[in-house]
């Protein structure tokens, strides 16, 4: 049995009211490779693999958790 695998694009808009970034933090993070790439969806149409995003968020709350732990433990 094949598992069915729903991915979704996310547009710009979307991106940065879910990460709260503005537009030039996120083009400036994706230039220093901080940032997941976007995937080109035509000739001026880009977006993000939502999982991306959702991930890239995840690693920066456990960024903050280790940090935090990090001073817990000071």
């Amino acid at each position: 049995t094949e598992a069915l695998i729903i991915m979704k694009i996310m547009r710009l808009k979307e991106v940065m009211d879910t990460t709260g970034l503005k537009r030039s933090a996120i083009y400036k993070a994706i230039s220093e490779g901080r940032f997941p790439k976007q995937v080109s969806l035509g000739a001026r149409a880009a977006g993000w693999v939502a999982d991306e995003i959702e991930s890239w968020i995840v690693e920066r709350i456990q960024e903050r958790d280790m940090a935090y732990e990090g001073k817990k433990k000071s």
